[in-house]
């Protein structure tokens, strides 16, 4: 894996919908394996881990989800995920990586495509793999690559999917701990929720709905 560079860095002041507001300071890359245009955001006063002694840096590695970040769609629990992800990292000092795989890394058109899928009853996995796509096409070496530029050599990872800690290790990552989200469940994404716990292991304890 070849290493990225730091490009440009910028303080932004963030507001959420809520009103909850933090200062962030973005980060572009350049020389990142797939050309993309992924953003870190520096939240937090906390140093970064750059040692191995050192404590784990909190870190959320999230896929852009225009529908659910900016629209504030109900049909998954992305927005949610990111507004909580946000006061987390910025409560102790960390990172927020945003990476540009829209619809686990098939774009947005293909996305809506299978939405229109699951409509006709596909699950999200189902829906993708019947577009001729993997079921989750997303990969992780750019993040790996804006950490090492960043300096952060060990961190706790903000997720409930195993498969972000199994990539990142794989890319050289030290994962000390994984921290789960919390359960963003309404009436319509509870299919979808379920679906993630059955068919890609993620932690989530469902309650009923």
């Amino acid at each position: 894996m070849r290493p990225a560079a730091i490009r440009t860095q910028v303080d932004i002041p963030l507001r959420f919908g809520d009103g909850f507001a933090a200062r962030a300071r973005a980060f572009t890359f350049d020389g990142l394996v797939d050309g993309g245009e992924h953003l870190a955001f520096r939240l937090g006063e906390r140093r970064l881990a750059s040692r191995r002694d050192d404590a784990p840096t909190l870190v959320r590695v999230h896929s852009e989800c225009l529908t659910g970040d900016v629209f504030g769609s109900d049909r998954c629990d992305c927005g949610p995920q990111l507004r909580e992800s946000v006061e987390r990292v910025a409560a102790v000092g960390g990172l927020l990586l945003y990476l540009r795989q829209e619809g686990r890394g098939i774009g947005l058109y293909a996305k809506l495509d299978a939405y229109a899928l699951q409509d006709e009853g596909l699950d999200t996995y189902d829906a993708n793999l019947a577009l001729g796509f993997g079921a989750d096409e997303r990969d992780y070496t750019v993040a790996a690559q804006m950490l090492g530029a960043l300096g952060v050599g060990r961190v706790a990872l903000l997720t409930n999917n195993p498969d972000k800690v199994e990539q990142l290790r794989a890319l050289g990552v030290e994962v000390a701990a994984r921290v789960p989200t919390g359960v963003h469940l309404n009436e319509t994404n509870a299919a979808y929720l379920a679906t993630k716990v059955r068919r890609q292991r993620h932690d989530l304890e469902l309650p009923a709905i």
